[in-house]
């Protein structure tokens, strides 16, 4: 069997080493026109600020590896420039020394990944605008580090590139402009969550500017449409990737979601022995059933495993994702899985959100808060998404969350995990459990939540309403949500007595607890709609871009 491969990074290395070991006979091939092979993308940030000291440490194996370890020919600088199905051969050109040939296939492996995308903004070629996408990118960028050292650097785009580099370009002392086009930072989150984001950035001394649109790049830094000019000597884009998929939809391969090819569970395309795996496919959403477009390495990897296997007779197939992702900004950790709250209405979810605010293990152990979001349906109570920020233990409950949503977990069903507990690792409840009590509290319970954005709507709607702060009055005094009137928990009971049963109630605390206890307490008086505002006073705030005073 003669195999080729087109790239050689996750993908195609990952195919290449399971089409070996399932057929020792097989000729395989890899073509690669770069002149890296199978490296570590994510760590490209850290080698920046200086984190991973050692740029070797991202390109650990070589074709001479690949050679030696799993007899696999891999060639470098050799760009596939044409396919031909019906005579099953590839043209190559090898960039060193510009020769083309063609080469022979019986199953051929389209790994070309994805690159970065550059936005119509004037000016943006310029010598001292980057992208950070390969090895090569970051070699540049590490080079006019060095030898141009520049002060601020304003970088267009708030995705997790984005913001690691800003976190790590900041650490070397530049000043850091974060640009977005949307209205807040990270577009993958739902806003609410993106808040605390954004709130973090701002805390770490970087400008932070939402709801912008680039108009230019100058020697000196970036024009924006409205005319204000940000200084800057060092200009990164990071605006997202697009698919490489030209030379497959060359060939007459069927693209989907994005420009992505499209592929089944086995990861073979519309062209018979030519598979497809990697940044430069699509994918099935494990919740929707749909295709999307969610390019990432452990993704990949996974893909070119499973294409290997295929076309080699293998019986493994690819399940599908969530999406899930995370990055770490100035200490703090911003994760996700499945589907945002916007995505779970545009698929016709009618989804139940919760704000769960806990920290990640007992104070007296130095806990730290982080803020959960769960989605679920509120029709069949499936997990549908979940979102976290916080700076301690937010790996461990994204992938615990992973895992139920990836098995059709109901909301109810956290809460009888048995999950791991000791004081230094966890509290008794774990935040996990404590999102499934409140979702099916929400649910099933009669303990409706409300959220800062539909307290926002019912205020401006006329409706009458009360809304209860029932902290201490030291609290309320400090800072409270416009219009509430302070009944402490514990004067509750008596001051219902003269409150319209009615009417609309809202109670809130600092986080949700003790606005959960005064809920029960007007649920249990007869008050027919009481609501308890998600994530409490400190959610309210974050959402309002109100700092604590």
């Amino acid at each position: 069997m003669r195999i080729i491969i087109i790239g050689a990074v996750a993908a195609g290395t990952s195919a290449a080493a399971k089409a070996r070991r399932n057929r020792e006979d097989a000729q395989i091939t890899v073509y690669e026109k770069d002149s890296d092979i199978s490296y570590s993308g994510c760590g490209m940030p850290y080698y920046l600020g200086g984190e991973v000291e050692n740029a070797d440490a991202l390109t650990p194996r070589d074709p001479a590896y690949f050679q030696s370890k799993y007899n696999v020919d891999i060639r470098i600088r050799h760009e596939v420039t044409a396919i031909d199905p019906a005579a099953r051969k590839v043209t190559v050109r090898n960039l060193a020394t510009g020769e083309v040939f063609t080469d022979a296939y019986d199953k051929l492996v389209l790994a070309t990944g994805a690159r970065a995308t550059l936005p119509p903004i004037d000016g943006v070629t310029r010598p001292h605008v980057f992208t950070l996408r390969n090895i090569g990118d970051m070699h540049r960028i590490k080079t006019f580090l060095t030898e141009r050292q520049p002060n601020h650097v304003a970088i267009i785009g708030t995705g997790f590139i984005g913001l690691e580099v800003a976190e790590n370009l900041k650490g070397l002392g530049m000043a850091v402009t974060l640009l977005e086009k949307l209205p807040q930072v990270t577009p993958g989150l739902d806003p609410d969550m993106a808040a605390h984001v954004q709130a973090h950035l701002e805390k770490s001394g970087v400008a932070v500017h939402t709801g912008v649109s680039v108009q230019a790049v100058t020697d000196t830094g970036v024009t924006l449409a409205d005319g204000t000019a940000i200084s800057a000597d060092m200009v990164l884009v990071s605006t997202g990737v697009k698919p490489n998929a030209e030379l497959a939809a060359a060939a007459g391969v069927a693209l989907g979601v994005a420009g992505a090819i499209r592929v089944d569970a086995r990861m073979q395309t519309s062209v018979p022995d030519i598979y497809a795996c990697g940044d430069c496919i699509e994918h099935t959403h494990l919740v929707t059933g749909k295709p999307v477009y969610r390019p990432l390495g452990s993704t990949a990897n996974k893909t070119g495993r499973i294409a290997g296997d295929s076309l080699t007779g293998g019986d493994l197939t690819f399940r599908g994702i969530l999406g899930t992702g995370i990055f770490r900004v100035f200490g703090m950790a911003v994760a996700q899985t499945g589907l945002s709250e916007r995505e779970a209405r545009a698929e016709g979810f009618d989804p139940v959100v919760c704000h769960n605010i806990k920290p990640d293990r007992p104070e007296y152990m130095h806990g730290q808060e982080m803020i959960i979001k769960g989605i679920a349906d509120r029709t069949t109570g499936r997990l549908l998404g979940a979102q976290i920020v916080g700076f301690g233990g937010v790996d461990k409950r994204i992938d615990v969350l992973a895992t139920a949503i990836t098995f059709g977990a109901k909301a109810e069903d956290l809460f009888h995990l048995d999950l791991a507990y000791a004081p230094p690792f966890a509290t008794t409840k774990d935040p996990v459990m404590y999102t499934g009590m409140i979702l099916e509290n929400a649910i099933h319970r009669g303990r409706p939540l409300m959220t800062a954005v539909e307290l926002d709507a019912l205020s401006d709607s006329g409706e009458p309403y009360t809304l209860i702060d029932a902290r201490v009055p030291a609290q309320y005094d400090k800072r409270h949500v416009p219009h509430a009137v302070s009944i402490p928990h514990e004067k509750l009971r008596e001051a219902a007595e003269t409150l319209d049963h009615e009417a609309v109630a809202i109670t809130y605390c600092n986080k949700g607890t003790t606005g959960n206890a005064a809920q029960n307490i007007l649920l249990g008086k007869g008050f027919k709609r009481v609501y308890n505002l998600s994530g409490g006073e400190k959610q309210y705030a974050a959402e309002h871009g109100k700092k604590n005073q």
